[in-house]
């Protein structure tokens, strides 16, 4: 089987070899010392500004994208809230769950955020406090423009608040340089691990908000989070095993150059699969690719999830299939995990078996 979906994606050796053992009791030394060289590397990896910290969620990106607004924000704030997709929309959604005031700048399907529409929101803005986005759009393929959004929340002193779940180590991301106060990613990404484990890094702007609000939740309240992981715990019984299977994938990047060589490699598998589609009858949707996914439109009629069934079925190879919407119409094809150019190959092959020859 080869999976070229965008999360859960094929893991390394190392990765494998921990899945394969019993899994450890966790109170321990070892795993403390396990835990907060985590912290370490992924602090290294994300370039956070001094004073930073990273709480370990035992939940979907999801779990900790809700725990960022109750946590982070209170119902005093008002945040700008980018809706390109499904994620832009979960934002949404756990804002107006948690009576979160915000406004929505919808963007249709890959589109782009641009300086344009940010202008129009900077005339009428009234008393805004937090910039929310998901700075890659998996559900439609976009990268949005960190360094834009940057500049608008430094000009409002904005908190920003980034999803960077699916394109954490895909594309280059420097949290003290872009003004990040929280980035979010997961196991289950570039990380190439199970699903199970989200990660949150905070700036010590984002701390201090933490520690003066009173979380609604128990188990994903912060304070209690961060305040365990100083000693490399948990304050429950943590996904044990995907944390160690992350560890061992932390140091795996850290040997062959960090955060920047796993992101040329990711680049590269991308360039050389878009490299090779030209031929085949699809086109790309996003306005602004991330490495991490290449979201495709069939050209030929046929219809997306049709495809996505097909390559599944008759090939053994997962792509990325989509929902609402957007089933019968777009498929993406990720570049994250532990894949090759000579993958890439066969994707191709079989792409062109199933949709037939040229445009």
């Amino acid at each position: 089987m080869l999976n070229f979906t965008v999360g859960p994606v094929q893991s390394s050796d190392a990765v494998h070899k921990i899945g394969s053992e019993d899994c450890p009791y966790f109170r321990t030394a070892e795993f403390s010392a396990a835990m907060l060289e985590n912290e370490r590397m992924v602090l290294a990896f994300a370039h956070a500004p001094a004073g930073s910290r990273v709480a370990f969620m035992t939940c979907s990106g999801t779990g900790s994208m809700e725990a960022t607004i109750m946590n982070v924000l209170t119902q005093d704030d008002h945040a700008l809230v980018v809706n390109g997709g499904s994620f832009g929309q979960r934002f949404v959604e756990i804002c107006e769950h948690h009576c979160i005031p915000n406004t929505v700048i919808r963007l249709d399907v890959g589109k782009a955020l641009t300086a344009e529409r940010l202008n129009v929101i900077e005339k009428n803005m009234g008393r805004v406090t937090a910039f929310l986005v998901n700075i890659h759009e998996t559900s439609t393929g976009v990268l949005y423009d960190l360094d834009l959004i940057a500049k608008f929340c430094r000009r409002h002193n904005l908190l920003l608040i980034v999803d960077a779940i699916s394109s954490f180590l895909a594309d280059n991301f420097d949290m003290a340089e872009s003004g990040v106060d929280v980035m979010l990613t997961g196991s289950q990404k570039a990380l190439a691990c199970p699903p199970g484990v989200s990660i949150i890094v905070l700036s010590s702007r984002a701390l201090a908000r933490v520690e003066k609000n009173t979380s609604p939740s128990l188990y994903l309240n912060l304070k209690s989070a961060l305040k365990n992981q100083e000693r490399g715990q948990t304050p429950f019984t943590p996904a044990v095993g995907t944390l160690l299977q992350i560890h061992a994938r932390l140091k795996e990047i850290e040997k062959n150059g960090g955060q920047e060589s796993e992101t040329a490699k990711i680049a590269a598998l991308a360039a050389d699969f878009r490299a090779k589609i030209k031929d085949l009858p699809v086109e790309i949707v996003s306005e602004s690719l991330s490495n991490c996914v290449t979201p495709l439109r069939p050209t030929n009629g046929m219809s997306a999830y049709d495809i996505f069934l097909k390559l599944k079925d008759g090939y053994r190879i997962w792509i990325c299939p989509n929902g609402g919407d957007l089933k019968d119409k777009i498929f993406r094809v990720g570049h994250i995990g532990a894949l090759t150019f000579e993958d890439n190959n066969k994707l191709i092959a079989a792409l062109k078996a199933v949709m037939g020859g040229t445009k």
